[in-house]
């Protein structure tokens, strides 16, 4: 397929004073999605987001029309994300795609947390992802396409199932099971749209406005507000900053209290950190499943075998999370 002509070819309707696309140039990193970074001639800045041609949906993520729905509610709500222009159609031959406005800023989580020129912004982010949580959390469930309904029992119960099918046998997440399952939470009666994978990494972030787009939406779900609180504080997420638990660059009071100001119901630090721990737990049995990928011979990237000993990491993640507690 010619991305770059089927993009000019669409410029007109991206907008009304655009002839052709120029600069078009695929970005690297999506293992399942293509991003597309453009420019229309008369000086627009967009991103084309595709399901490459033949790829394979993961059960798990979202359609992108859905997607591009859920970035256009939340945007109402006054929640950072990138605008959408246009959802593709069959004629527009880009197959399942969406164009959106390009912002500024950055995503690589390592440069978020430690370089000097994010300093500034770096003080008051982990209110600000409170906050910014607070209005994804207050999106009106009506006129949402359908989306999955979970829990902290069901969550925890369908990685239980995934890590007992793939024969590992790691201590650690034996007893993470058995702890978390004495301690999930009952179902909320009003659950929420929830994210479902907001953390460092897939926030954009300007060095001078900080928090600019939230990212990535193919995981979002209706359920437990915390479970968004959690992830973003999964120790893996904080790039070697860990001993400030929100991203790498704040502290769960901060996050609560942003969370709590802009009208989200106030959550306690120990639900939030049940979630942290599921979170920790999960992302530990998503690096076995990529190291039994690369073992297996189904995904040769040094990149699966690199995620994959990360397992090990969590593992420690859960024992403090566990003596925490007790």
């Amino acid at each position: 397929m010619d991305v770059s002509a089927a993009l000019s070819a669409l410029a007109p309707r991206l907008s009304s004073t655009a002839t052709t696309a120029i600069d078009v140039r695929r970005l690297s990193g999506g293992a399942s999605q293509e991003t597309w970074t453009f420019d229309l001639d008369d000086g627009t800045p967009l991103i084309l987001r595709r399901r490459p041609s033949g790829g394979a949906m993961s059960a798990a993520a979202l359609p992108l029309s859905t997607e591009a729905a859920l970035q256009a509610a939340v945007d109402l709500r006054g929640a950072p994300v990138p605008q959408v222009v246009r959802v593709c159609e069959p004629a527009d031959g880009l197959g399942e795609a969406y164009v959106m406005r390009r912002l500024e800023g950055e995503t690589l989580g390592k440069r978020i947390v430690r370089d000097e020129a994010f300093a500034g912004v770096r003080l008051g982010l982990a209110r600000r992802c409170g906050e910014v949580l607070a209005a994804i959390h207050a999106t009106p469930l009506g006129g949402l396409p359908p989306l999955n309904v979970s829990d902290a029992a069901s969550e925890r119960a369908r990685y239980e199932t995934v890590y007992r099918q793939s024969g590992a046998r790691r201590p650690v997440f034996e007893a993470a099971f058995r702890w978390l399952e004495e301690r999930a939470p009952p179902p909320l009666e009003r659950p929420v749209l929830v994210h479902g994978d907001f953390r460092n990494g897939n926030l954009m972030i300007s060095p001078e406005a900080g928090l600019v787009g939230v990212l990535d939406w193919e995981l979002a779900h209706v359920g437990d507000p915390a479970e968004d609180l959690g992830w973003i504080c999964v120790n893996s997420w904080r790039f070697g900053e860990w001993r400030k638990p929100v991203g790498g660059f704040g502290d769960y009071r901060d996050l609560l209290d942003g969370y709590a100001a802009a009208g989200g119901e106030p959550i306690s630090l120990d639900r939030l950190l049940f979630w942290q721990a599921l979170g920790s737990l999960k992302w530990g049995v998503m690096c076995l499943m990529m190291y039994a990928s690369f073992a297996s011979g189904a995904d040769r990237s040094i990149e699966r075998a690199m995620i994959g000993r990360r397992a090990s990491e969590t593992e420690i993640d859960l024992a403090l999370l566990m003596e925490r507690a007790a």
